[in-house]
């Protein structure tokens, strides 16, 4: 309920208003039953765009860091990343990643759509970077299609570093479904992992049409630190 009202009620006639988005493909979408949106990831506003656009409500695996802060912040943040659907998680590794991706498959169990950024984290340049295979093994263990989806301009409206978004049109563009039932009970194979995802980035090329970088998009920013922002 609390999201249904934020959304219809208070975000998207803002941002519709505001940044009169167009978007392409959405009958791409099923109407029901789960499914993974991947996207691209080029800013912060994606994640807030993308569920306005979507009739029906999609959840997102967030850092759980945007759900520990103290004081009115730390509520307001809370409760905007709630109302948006994101789901908190811890991205340290190891045993946090097992318990993300169980996070992820309960959303699917429940015939819901769940939002992957196969990135990882924000493209620190605008180009697009190697996936991590920890979508693929939720395509394969879920069971379910992939509707690859490219975000047009987001970082233009709100680069990294930004605090407050550029008033200009963007873009979203939904590719056809995915269908990798073909490699069901592969999910252990770290080859057909790796094939999975490195074919629904193909698919996101296309649809961004960005430039490619077979690197992943950490490791550049490791090497620059004003990328983190």
């Amino acid at each position: 309920m609390f999201y249904w009202f934020m959304k219809n009620l208070i975000v998207a006639p803002i941002l519709l208003t505001l940044f009169r988005p167009w978007v392409v493909g959405r009958e791409h979408v099923p109407s029901k039953g789960a499914v993974i949106i991947a996207s691209n990831h080029l800013s912060f506003i994606d994640s807030i765009i993308l569920p306005i656009v979507l009739d029906r409500r999609i959840s997102f695996l967030a850092k759980s860091d945007y759900f520990t802060g103290r004081g009115l912040k730390g509520w307001l943040t809370r409760s905007f990343f709630l109302a948006a659907g994101q789901l908190p998680i811890d991205r340290s590794g190891g045993k946090a990643s097992e318990a993300a991706l169980n996070t992820g498959l309960q959303v699917l169990a429940a015939g819901e759509q769940l939002g992957i950024y196969p990135e990882g984290t924000r493209s620190p340049d605008g180009r697009l970077y190697r996936g991590r295979t920890g979508i693929a093994r939720m395509v394969l263990e879920g069971r379910v299609p992939v509707v690859p989806v490219a975000m047009i301009a987001t970082d233009e409206v709100m680069p990294i570093g930004s605090r407050w978004p550029k008033i200009r049109r963007l873009g979203v563009v939904f590719g056809e479904p995915l269908d990798f039932s073909r490699y069901r009970g592969l999910e252990g194979d770290r080859f057909i992992l790796r094939a999975v995802t490195d074919e629904i980035m193909h698919e996101l090329r296309k649809l961004s049409n960005q430039e490619y970088v077979d690197v992943y998009a950490s490791s550049v920013k490791e090497r620059t630190p004003s990328s983190k922002r």
